[in-house]
Order: C-alpha cells, then sequence, then structure tokens
C-alpha cells in the first residue's frame, strides 16, 4: 500500500508524535532523555523550527512546532532520529530500528487548537497516571511557562507572551489554564488526527491549506466505504 503524502506547510503548527517500535521503550535513564533534548536543540537550531511544547514518555514523545519552511520538520526528525538511535543503541547494546516506523504528525489550526493541543500534549503524564499534576512531570515543557524554568529549547508563544504584562501574572494565567480539562472529544479528535496524519481547524481554515498547498483535503470515515443497496 502506498504511504499517504504528508502535508507540510511553512509557519503553521504542527501536533508530532513518534512511538518506539512495538510500543517498546525508548528512553531507560534520565541521561537518555537529557542528550534527546540536546539533540532536539541542535536540530530546531539547523532546520529553523520553534518548539513550543513537548512531553517524553517512556515509549513515545510529542511535539508542538512550527517549521519556518515547508520540509524543516522532515529534516528536523531525520537528524533527532539518527543522532539519538545511534546514541541509544550504542548506549543500551542493542542493534536495529528503534521507531514504530515514520513520524505521526497534524496541521494545527493555530487560531482553535493551538492551545488545546498544548493541553493535550503536556497533559499526557495526568492522563497516563504517572503523576497527579503536570508540574510534576520532570519531562515536559509545562514548566518552562508555569513556573519559569530556563529550558533552552522550548520557545514562548504569542498567546502566552499576551496573557499579561509581567512573567509572574502569565506564569499564573498558565498555571490556571491547566486547571481546566478539555472536553473529551477535543481529545479524541486530537488523537484521530494524529493517527491519520490530518487536519485540526475549521472548514475556514480547511480552505486555506487547500489554496497554499493546491491540494483537496478530504477526509473520510475510517474502515471499508459502504456498498450501494441494488
Amino acid at each position: 500500500m502506498a504511504r499517504r503524502p504528508r502535508l507540510f506547510v511553512a509557519d503553521m503548527p504542527y501536533h508530532i508524535v513518534q512511538r518506539g517500535n512495538n510500543r517498546n521503550s525508548i528512553f531507560f535513564s534520565n541521561d537518555d532523555y537529557t542528550y534527546f533534548l540536546e539533540v532536539l536543540q541542535e536540530a530546531k537550531i539547523k532546520h529553523r523550527c520553534c518548539i513550543y511544547s513537548y512531553c517524553l514518555m517512556t515509549n513515545h514523545f510529542h511535539l508542538l512546532l512550527k517549521p519556518e519552511e515547508k520540509d524543516n520538520i522532515s529534516w528536523l526528525m531525520k537528524l533527532l532520529g539518527a543522532k539519538y538511535v545511534r546514541y541509544f543503541n550504542k548506549t543500551h547494546q542493542r542493534t536495529g530500528t528503534l521507531w514504530e516506523g515514520r513520524f505521526k504528525s497534524s496541521l494545527i489550526d493555530e487560531e482553535l487548537y493551538f492551545l488545546a493541543c498544548l493541553h493535550y500534549i503536556e497533559m499526557n503524564p495526568v492522563r497516563a497516571g504517572i503523576v497527579t499534576s503536570p508540574e510534576s512531570y520532570r519531562w515536559s515543557s509545562y514548566r518552562a511557562r508555569a513556573f519559569g524554568e530556563k529550558i533552552p529549547v522550548v520557545d514562548l508563544d504569542p498567546w502566552y507572551n499576551s496573557l499579561a504584562d509581567n512573567e509572574t501574572e502569565r506564569q499564573l494565567k498558565y498555571r490556571e489554564f491547566f486547571q481546566n480539562l478539555l472536553p473529551e472529544s477535543t481529545y479524541k479528535l486530537i488523537r484521530e488526527m494524529i493517527r491519520r496524519n490530518g487536519i485540526i481547524g475549521g472548514e475556514g481554515f480547511k480552505k486555506l491549506i487547500e489554496k497554499l498547498t493546491h491540494k483537496e483535503i478530504i477526509f473520510r470515515s475510517p474502515g471499508r466505504p459502504k456498498k450501494n443497496k441494488k
């Protein structure tokens, strides 16, 4: 079966997910997480992307990023994968693939779903039952905005910078934002679109992307087409 072509557009945010092969662990130690973030920082500088959010889980990771050029995500992920897999295999004395196929990506309507996606990513450890609050999880970007922790790989987005006139108030409002849960329908939409390499946005956003890419965007329900009744 032919691969579905990826839809990348410059200066638009994307939700990226990469999983370990057979859902196996891709991080075993603090050194693994630390090295991964170092390589991610290197990759985002070389292949210009803003990285607004991340969450590194035991067997997968999430990124919310915006590329300066449409091919930069692919180049960033290629560099990240090559360097991290080489390090991981050498460190843990293993061979072979680390990833479960190609990374997944979904294009995000910045006006409607950027905040929902950011919330989804940084609440991942809470939903997984690993911690009871996002600040308790070390390997996500949450503390960069919530408490001003210096995390070099994280870029602060325009929405966050507009929350208040000073950093203390911005951090407080960010923490308040995370006190509310997203509707289950929004969680479902984000999961479904990342699985399908789809678009999270309204009809107007869909038309904008079609205009920019000169491609018709059609989303069909999963499953086999229904047969016409005779």
